[in-house]
């Protein structure tokens, strides 16, 4: 009676022993799932100068492993000096803070009502989706209905978004700067539409 009664207690406690590994083994694998992965070695980086009620410096670790053509592009329009002014058109708080329409987003502009019907004067890019999640700090590449209709926009999020991983392009992920990413000016209704004045991009350059 005696040895069964440990043989049973043997039993019970491997059980438990297997499922708190499977526990932990889902929990880990779940974290992995979150998790980015790190940037080649000297990556290009992207440094934007924000202004508005946020300021300071946001500086974000491209991936051209991950997007090549849509790196290229963020690449050659800051170069250029079109990102230069842009506003964040639509914040929608603990969600994400988009950007990059060099068409109608000029803070000094004629009013703004426009601001994120356009692009570039560049072709549409195809989409470049991977397996990389959305997480807070990750910089993906904005688009319309069609997957390969991304052009110049791109967003910053607040927050991780399971629901955009493998539907957006995944980019860059900030490295610098998460606190000026924070204070950005939200906007409101459920489209996050900036009213007044917007924050926007001072400056944007690459470093290499």
């Amino acid at each position: 009676m005696l040895g069964k009664l440990r043989s049973d207690r043997a039993v019970l406690a491997g059980l438990m022993a297997l499922g708190c590994a499977l526990l932990l083994g889902m929990w880990l694998g779940t974290a992995r799932g979150q998790a980015q992965t790190a940037p080649p070695e000297g990556a290009p980086v992207l440094e934007i100068t924000v202004a508005g009620e946020a300021s300071g410096v946001i500086r974000i670790a491209l991936r051209p492993d991950l997007a090549p053509g849509h790196v290229e592009r963020v690449i050659t329009l800051a170069e250029s000096g079109a990102y230069d002014g842009v506003v964040f058109h639509r914040v929608i708080d603990g969600f994400m803070a988009q950007t990059g329409d060099v068409a109608f987003g000029q803070h000094d502009g004629e009013g703004l009502a426009r601001a994120g019907m356009g692009g570039s004067d560049m072709d549409d890019l195809r989409a470049e989706f991977s397996d990389e999640p959305f997480v807070r700090g990750t910089m993906g590449m904005a688009r319309g209905h069609s997957p390969d209709s991304a052009n110049s926009q791109f967003f910053l999020m607040f927050g991780p978004a399971p629901h955009l991983n493998g539907q957006y392009t995944v980019l860059g992920q900030v490295t610098e700067g998460l606190d000026v990413l924070d204070a950005i000016k939200r906007g409101r209704g459920a489209n996050g539409a900036v009213l007044g004045a917007p924050d926007h991009m001072v400056q944007v350059r690459v470093i290499r």
